[in-house]
């Protein structure tokens, strides 16, 4: 309850009383009278409210149904308030002893304030690109507004703004520090209403990483966990190098590694609001590790076995192809080309010796020199003797070219 405030010298009041329509307020003196009362009085400007004694109470028919009066307090309480109920209020006492003790207060009724809110911005906003302006609203006798963020005091800054009339405020650019709940409240001396508001700045992702091992012995489990700074929250994607994968949780989980399983992880990370995305990468390193689940020695027999039955596969149809002629014998034919152009120069060397060692007809001098062609130019004398040689040679049978084996 609101108590009034002292204006005589006698009876104290704690201050003004301040109250809003259709509420109520109670005036009582910080210093009753403590000797035996005769007659208590409450006016209101210079009309009677009611008049005390010590068995009884007499209430004006005007506020028969709006006061009630506590003769042990002298307080007087007046609900139902209207606008035209402001003014000054008197208290006054008469003693048994003939004292009088009077006092004064007043009361301010305001009308109520209905009705308030906040309006915001309906599309999303995205840190470092969005602008967000809120505005109040609400009837009533308004004395002050005053705003909050997360029931602190919000201040103007480089990027807070406020309106002259301080009942919407302006936020440009907007970070992610400017989400939370705002408050605006309207007040005056006899009440106060608040309409909250909340902003959500979206932003990210950011800082992506992923957490797990680097290294792994074969056959074993591994999981690898990706995270990100993001607001709404991030959805992923995996790559093993550079090649896509179904996950898109932020787990990549391996049931039993192998050797494939080696390589870069790389997981992005998705905003689907702010449209960004960012990547971290990861290598694991899958090794041979001691009893960790390699093969097994049945399995390695049975890789032996196999790779020695493809080799002996391969020689058999290497010696089946040969023997059919599917395939040519490269030493064969190269010694029996050899011997064949060996025989060949043999032959060539004896006609060139006989043409070199021939006795001269018209004598018993041999004619000597390295070709017989220079011979028979150097020799001009000779002419027809070379002629006859040619001839000689000419008809003389070559030897055979060699054949090749198809």
């Amino acid at each position: 309850m609101i108590k009034g405030q002292y204006l005589g010298e006698d009876l104290q009041f704690s201050g003004p009383a301040n109250g809003a329509v259709g509420g109520s307020v109670v005036f009582a003196p910080d210093n009753p009278p403590s000797t035996t009362l005769n007659i208590v009085q409450w006016q209101f400007g210079t009309t009677l409210i009611l008049t005390a004694q010590s068995d009884s109470t007499t209430i004006v028919p005007e506020y028969s149904d709006r006061v009630s009066f506590d003769i042990n307090t002298l307080a007087l309480e007046l609900w139902d308030l209207r606008l035209d109920d402001s003014g000054i209020y008197r208290l006054t006492v008469l003693t048994s002893a003939g004292g009088q003790f009077t006092g004064e207060t007043s009361l301010q009724v305001f009308e109520r304030i209905t009705n308030v809110r906040l309006i915001g911005p309906e599309e999303l906003l995205i840190e470092g690109e969005s602008s967000a302006n809120i505005s109040s609203e609400g009837t009533g006798n308004i004395i002050s507004v005053q705003w909050m963020k997360d029931n602190s005091p919000l201040s103007p800054s480089n990027s807070i703004i406020f309106s002259s009339d301080n009942r919407s405020v302006s936020i440009s650019p907007v970070q992610r520090s400017d989400s939370g709940e705002y408050q605006c409240t309207y007040r005056n001396p006899a009440i106060s209403e608040t309409a909250q508001l909340s902003l959500i700045i979206n932003y990210g992702p950011e800082e992506v990483s992923i957490k797990g091992e680097d290294v792994v012995d074969l056959g074993v489990p591994v999981s690898l966990s990706c995270s990100a700074n993001s607001e709404p929250a991030a959805s992923f994607r995996w790559k093993i190098n550079e090649t896509d994968t179904d996950v898109t949780t932020d787990t990549f989980t391996i049931d039993y590694t192998d050797f494939t399983h080696s390589g870069d992880y790389i997981c992005t990370a998705w905003n689907n609001v702010t449209k960004r995305n960012a990547t971290q990468q990861h290598t694991l390193l899958v090794k041979g590790g001691r009893g960790g689940g390699g093969l097994s020695s049945g399995a390695i027999a049975g890789i032996v076995i196999g790779v020695l039955v493809a080799v002996a596969g391969i020689c058999g149809l290497t010696v089946y192809l040969i023997k059919a002629k599917k395939i040519p014998q490269p030493n064969l034919q190269q010694n029996r080309r050899a011997s064949e152009a060996t025989q060949s120069r043999e032959e060539t060397d004896l006609d060139y010796e006989v043409v070199i060692n021939f006795q001269n007809a018209q004598g018993d001098e041999t004619i000597l020199g390295k070709r017989i062609e220079s011979n028979i130019y150097e020799n001009p004398d000779y002419e027809n003797v070379y002629e006859n040689v040619k001839h000689e040679l000419s008809n003389k049978p070559m030897a055979p070219p060699p054949q090749v084996r198809k």
